[in-house]
Order: structure tokens, then C-alpha cells, then sequence
């Protein structure tokens, strides 16, 4: 055996054994033992050695049967945090979590959206803040990931197709939320880390090839190949809104976006009666009247599968996920309305669900994400799935 062969076996059994605590919880010596299976002896070496290193903790003990009870362990939290945040044209939501997953706190705060705003300030203090309703301090934080409703440009870093965040445009928002942090920040288009949520946890967990539909306040989406968010040479694959469609109701042809936005939404129900503030109100409205509001539904349906028909036509996916306060409105009605119309467009006979994260999926997939690069770092662990992370 060449020299430092003991040792490389050694990482290998360690990481193995973290990854099993971080994804199965607090175990017993003899559980972890038959999962990585290791001998008794050399599974417990392994538990001394990151006790004494601070990589896990005794974590209470297993009762039950006679004898004594089992002692059982866990990752160490305290080992590293992270922050997940959903930045939104009203604000951002955080949650600061250890490096278990276990959310600490979490914490809503306003930020500036207008060119020249001192978004980096503002966010930095926004954190401060939310790092410190959890007890902790801001350099506690290993890595921070954010949502945000536009496409990073890898190459310089600008937040692009973000008209609605002029601030935090026309510069390399990560490096200099970096800069201001002092801990590597991540920007991700919040929709992708729906999909990647959806991968995880949701509809998505069996599928490789699916289109995520996005419809609330204004529409987005993420197209995944093989398992693999297609993020495209600037980091706009997958913003449907600005696809180009025919006109629809006798218009002219337009951008996708605008014609199934919260707005839009809301114009073409009062033409069938339905009158609200949101396109989350009036289509909840719609199916709750039943067959009354089967109308609008249908023309709305119409729209959403106009659009989606020419990713369909591209892609081919197994799956069309709709996601959004608009599509979780509507529900399996307009789910089932849109396959139908969509079958009409193209040929493959694609299914349409919905996607079913529940809370709030933007938030929930940047969590996953900066715990990926967090336990990369620190243990070496690939990511939860086959999905870059940054």
C-alpha cells in the first residue's frame, strides 16, 4: 500500500460518515456502522476523531428495549452557518441556518430598489441584522446565497432582465456584496432554485428533463436537461418573459411577459366579469365560481400555453411544472386547461402539474444551495444533486 494510503481512507470514512449524519440525522455508533460499514472498532475511532475535532456532538440517546440506551450522534451545527435570501422589488426574507440545514431564524427586511441606492449598504445592515436575531454575528456566516428575479451574467456579474431592481444592476453585484459582506456571496435566478428545490424535494425528485413555469407578479421559468439548470452563455436561459408570441383576443403580437403578468391577468378578467388586485385573486376567484368562471380560465389557459408551446417545442420535456401564487390559484384546474390548450399547439402530448414545494421555494432552494458550497468546503461533499450551485 503506497504511503498516505491510511490517511486518504480515513478522509474517505469521515466524509462518508458526515454525509450520512448531515442526510439521515442523529444516529446510533451501530446504525452509522452498517451504513458506511465499517468494523465496530473503526467506526468508533472515526466518531472520537471528529468529536475531537468538533465535527460532531453527542446528541441525546435512543431509548427503548432493555439494557442500556444507545448513544447517538450528530453533525455539529455550530460548525458553520449560512444565510438563504428571497430579494424581491418589496424587500428580501431570510434565513439564516447552521450547517445541518436547521433554520435559526428567519427574517424580513425592506431594501432599496432605485438606481444609485446603496444596495450594498443597505444589504450588508439587512444582514447584520438577521445574522443577529439568531444570535450570531456576521462574520459567523461561511457563504450567502440570494434569489433574485433576473439572469447573472457570468462573465461580468450584472444582474440582467431586472427592470423592476435598477438598483442592483449595471455592476458585479456579487463581488460587491462580497466586498461588503466579507463572506462569498452567490446570486441565483430565483426561479432555477425552485427547480433545484423541486429536485430535491418536490415534483421534480425523478424527473431529468422539466420546464418550470413561474406566474405570479410577473412570469419567469428554468429549463433543466439531464438534471442540469440551462443557464445559457449570459445567464438568461429560461426567462420565457421576453418571448415573443402571436397576438391573442384579437391583439398584436407581444412579449410573453405582458400578457401573463399580475396585471394582465387582472385586465383580462374584468372583461369576464372578475374583479380584483392581484392575477392570484381573480383566478382563485374563477375557479372557486366553477363553471362561471371557466371563461376566463380558458383565455388565460390560452395565453399561459401560447408561451409555453415554444419551450416545449425546443426542449421536449417529460414534464411542465407551474409554479407561483398565480398557478397555486389556480390549481389543478388550470393546470389541466393549459395541457389541454398546449396539446393543441405542439406535438409531444407533455403532461402539465404543478410544482409542490410549499413556504416559500425561493428562500428553501437558496438554503440548499449555500449549504452545498458550505459542506463542499468544509467536508468535500458533492451537492445534493447533479445541479451547479455557483
Amino acid at each position: 500500500m503506497r504511503a498516505g494510503s491510511p490517511r486518504l481512507l480515513r478522509e474517505i470514512n469521515d466524509r462518508a460518515a458526515i454525509d450520512t449524519l448531515l442526510r439521515e440525522g442523529p444516529l446510533t455508533r451501530s446504525d452509522l456502522e452498517y451504513v458506511i460499514g465499517l468494523s465496530k472498532p473503526a467506526t468508533a475511532q472515526l466518531l472520537t476523531r471528529l468529536e475531537q475535532d468538533g465535527i460532531v456532538v453527542k446528541d441525546g440517546v435512543r431509548g427503548g428495549g432493555r439494557g442500556p440506551r444507545a448513544q447517538l450522534w450528530s453533525v455539529n451545527g455550530a460548525v458553520a452557518h449560512v444565510a438563504a435570501v428571497d430579494l424581491t422589488p418589496h424587500g428580501a426574507e431570510f434565513a439564516i441556518a447552521d450547517i445541518t440545514g436547521k433554520v435559526l431564524t428567519e427574517y424580513s427586511a425592506p431594501l432599496p430598489v432605485e438606481a444609485g441606492a446603496d444596495v450594498a449598504g443597505a444589504f450588508r445592515e439587512a444582514t447584520v441584522a438577521a445574522t443577529a436575531s439568531a444570535n450570531l454575528a456576521l462574520d459567523d456566516l461561511k457563504h450567502v446565497v440570494i434569489g433574485a428575479q433576473g439572469a447573472l451574467n457570468p462573465k461580468t456579474g450584472h444582474l440582467e432582465s431586472a427592470p423592476h431592481l435598477p438598483g442592483w444592476s449595471g455592476f458585479d453585484l456579487p463581488g460587491k456584496l462580497s466586498e461588503a459582506l466579507g463572506v462569498g456571496v452567490t446570486i441565483e435566478n430565483d426561479v432555477n432554485l425552485v427547480a433545484l428545490e423541486e429536485m430535491i424535494s418536490g415534483e421534480a425528485a425523478e424527473l431529468r428533463d422539466f420546464v418550470l413555469v413561474w406566474l405570479s407578479e410577473g412570469v419567469g421559468g428554468a429549463v433543466v436537461v439531464g438534471r442540469r439548470l440551462l443557464r445559457g452563455a449570459t445567464g438568461g436561459g429560461g426567462e420565457i418573459d421576453w418571448l415573443r408570441i402571436p397576438g391573442t383576443d384579437g391583439g398584436e403580437s407581444g412579449r410573453f411577459g405582458d400578457l401573463v403578468d399580475s396585471p394582465a391577468i387582472v385586465e383580462l378578467a374584468a372583461r369576464h366579469g372578475f374583479r380584483g388586485d392581484t392575477g392570484w385573486a381573480v383566478v382563485g376567484e374563477a375557479v372557486r365560481s366553477g363553471q362561471d368562471g371557466q371563461a376566463f380560465l380558458a383565455a388565460l389557459a390560452r395565453r399561459v400555453a401560447m408561451g409555453v408551446a415554444n419551450v416545449v417545442s425546443v426542449v421536449d420535456p417529460e414534464t411542465v411544472l407551474l409554479c407561483g401564487e398565480v398557478s397555486r390559484a389556480g390549481g389543478a384546474v388550470l393546470a389541466g386547461l393549459v395541457a389541454g390548450e398546449l396539446h393543441q399547439l405542439v406535438i409531444p402530448r407533455t403532461p402539465v402539474g404543478l410544482a409542490s414545494v410549499p413556504g416559500n421555494p425561493v428562500r428553501a432552494g437558496a438554503l440548499h444551495s449555500a449549504l452545498s458550497v458550505v459542506r463542499e468546503q468544509l467536508f468535500g461533499l458533492a451537492p445534493a444533486t447533479a445541479v451547479p450551485i455557483s
